[in-house]
């Protein structure tokens, strides 16, 4: 073999030898690539599993509704008769999250009432004569007239002191006032010897009058037809205390003042004064519900 030829093999050899380090590099320079992503990758899905779930999910915390009206009703005894009512209220609170608590009511409030003169009594005539063939039944001996009212008004229920815990008591002022309509009725009784229920004048005075002859009173439906309306103002002011467990009930006592003034007198006994006013206090039960 010549030295030419011997050059030449030599220098391609030298030439395979290159090719063949640095294909191998190129395969190192992948694979150490390829292993970098594939622990990258672990790594990120090892963080995300052990991340807990609250982490990337903010709560929802779901708040009660706050209170805005209450309805309630009952009864009230005065101390010249007797009331029933409906209460209806718009709650106002400064903090709508504890309306619940601590609160003022806007009210709206509707009221039957019946008024009656402290002289009334109801009594039994036992001197009618047996023979008469009437059986006495009670009556109240001079009321002249039944007097009704049905009063309209608007007041505000004015926190004191507020319900911050179930089972304590909420004190309110109430303040109110508003129309009053006044319904006088005729007061008529049965007598011996007449035969139709009467009813007082000045021409039958001594006989509705006369306890030996009254059988007793007539029932309430003489005199319907015969209802006269006079109008008039009607004021209270009270203490309100709620003792109810749960804060979306009523369930409550109230004492108080209440104020009415007519436009004429209301006669209601013989030989009473009969004034256009009433100045009574009473004491009212009363349970609802607030939502």
């Amino acid at each position: 073999m010549s030295y030419k030829n011997a050059l030449y093999l030599c220098s391609c050899s030298m030439k395979k030898l290159k090719e063949i380090i640095l294909f191998t590099l190129s395969l190192s320079v992948c694979n150490i690539i390829n292993a970098q992503s594939v622990v990258s990758s672990d790594t990120v899905k090892t963080t995300v599993a052990s991340t807990p779930i609250h982490h990337y999910i903010k709560p929802i915390i779901k708040r009660p509704k706050p209170i805005k009206t209450e309805v309630s009703g009952g009864i009230r005894l005065n101390t010249d008769g007797w009331s029933i009512f409906v209460d209806r209220g718009k709650v106002k609170s400064e903090d709508e999250r504890h309306s619940d608590m601590f609160h003022d009511i806007l009210l709206w409030q509707f009221e039957l009432s019946e008024k009656k003169n402290p002289k009334e009594y109801k009594s039994t005539n036992s001197n009618l004569d047996p023979y008469s063939g009437s059986k006495p039944t009670p009556f109240i001996f001079g009321k002249i007239n039944n007097f009704y009212a049905l009063k309209l008004g608007i007041g505000k229920r004015k926190m004191i002191a507020g319900k911050p815990d179930p089972g304590t008591v909420s004190i309110h002022w109430v303040y109110a006032g508003g129309l009053s309509i006044g319904m006088l009725k005729p007061y008529y009784i049965k007598v011996y010897n007449e035969p139709n229920p009467i009813k007082y004048t000045d021409n039958n005075r001594d006989e509705f009058l006369s306890q030996s002859t009254i059988i007793g009173a007539a029932g309430f439906k003489e005199g319907l037809h015969e209802i006269t309306f006079i109008p008039g103002l009607q004021a209270k002011t009270a203490l309100h205390f709620d003792f109810a467990a749960n804060r979306k009930t009523v369930l409550a006592i109230e004492t108080g003042v209440n104020a009415e003034i007519y436009s004429q007198a209301i006669p209601l006994m013989v030989n009473q004064k009969a004034t256009p006013y009433f100045l009574d206090l009473y004491a009212s039960f009363q349970f609802g519900k607030r939502w």
